[in-house]
Order: C-alpha cells, then sequence, then structure tokens
C-alpha cells in the first residue's frame, strides 16, 4: 500500500519588496518575493512577545506575471503553494541551501487605494494637464475602486441591514 504524503503552505502576510520578475534562457516568467508574517505571545510573566518570520516566495509563468504586476511593497496578500528546497553552487565557490515557496495561487487582500498613497508620494507633485481629472472623472473613479473592493457591497449590506425588523427573523 503507497503511503501519501502532502506538501501544502498557506501564508497571509505583507510583502516586504516589490516583486522582481525575471526570464529563463526558454522564455519562462519567474517573480521572486518575500512575505513577512508576524505570530504574537504572552510568556508566563506576562510579557508579550511578537517574532516576525520571512518567507521566500516564487511564482512560475502566467502567475509571476501577476504578482509582478498586481503586487508591491506593504501589499497584504495570501498564497498557497509548496515547500521547495533546492541547493547550488554560489559564485564563492562555496555550496548554499534554500528552502522557499513555489505559489500555485495568489490573493490580494488589500484594496488598491491602501497602496495608491504610496504611489502618489514617489511622484513629481507637477500633474500634465492631460493627466490631470475633473470631479466627476474622481468620483467615477472612486466608484470604480469601491466597486473593485467591495465597499460598496459592504455599503449596501449596511443599510440593508439597518432595516430589516427583528421580528421578521423566521429564528
Amino acid at each position: 500500500m503507497a503511503v501519501r504524503s502532502l506538501n501544502k503552505v498557506q501564508l497571509i502576510g505583507n510583502l516586504t519588496r516589490d516583486p522582481e520578475l525575471r526570464y529563463t534562457p526558454n522564455g519562462t516568467a519567474v517573480a521572486t518575493f518575500t512575505v513577512a508574517t508576524n505570530r504574537e505571545w504572552t510568556v508566563e510573566s506576562g510579557e508579550r512577545r511578537e517574532e516576525t518570520e520571512f518567507t521566500r516566495v516564487v511564482a512560475w509563468n502566467k502567475l509571476a506575471e501577476l504578482c509582478s504586476q498586481l503586487l508591491s511593497k506593504g501589499r497584504k496578500v495570501f498564497v498557497e503553494g509548496r515547500l521547495q528546497t533546492r541547493s547550488w553552487t554560489g559564485q564563492d565557490g562555496n555550496q548554499r541551501t534554500t528552502t522557499e515557496v513555489v505559489i500555485s495561487d495568489m490573493i490580494i487582500l488589500d484594496s488598491r487605494r491602501v497602496a495608491a498613497p504610496q504611489a502618489v508620494q514617489t511622484e513629481s507633485h507637477e500633474v500634465p494637464k492631460e493627466h490631470k481629472a475633473t470631479k466627476t472623472q474622481d468620483k467615477k473613479a472612486d466608484k470604480t475602486l469601491e466597486a473593485e473592493s467591495g465597499v460598496a457591497e459592504k455599503k449596501a449590506l449596511k443599510s440593508e441591514s439597518e432595516e430589516v425588523n427583528p421580528d421578521d427573523i423566521p429564528f
């Protein structure tokens, strides 16, 4: 009878840097980035402790290109994949080994609006005329962002929940 095994990793954390996208000699996309995960606990004396673990993450093919386009430093992300350990000889001749998570799935957990102020700060303060938006365009963009992030759905659910009469609930 064959013995089954499982190699599955799920992480929720923040990116410590922007993904780095490269291509293999045969044209396959590969993206690497690091995800920081935190753990908190209380010791017997009542003192709170915190520990951060930094995990190297690798994505291949179309997922690598998506990670490169959509992810940036500080974004909260869920990744799922498998552990892989590989060894190589460094330029200095020493043998090196690393363990990384090769992902098969990635979900962004924060909204674009969270990352937008960082992008604005790095750009120049002068906005070309052709890129300036009117107030109407700004409102449309806000509605689009709300729809993308689910804020509009949450607002609709909140207004519906305020109109519900407790006597109407069947249980």
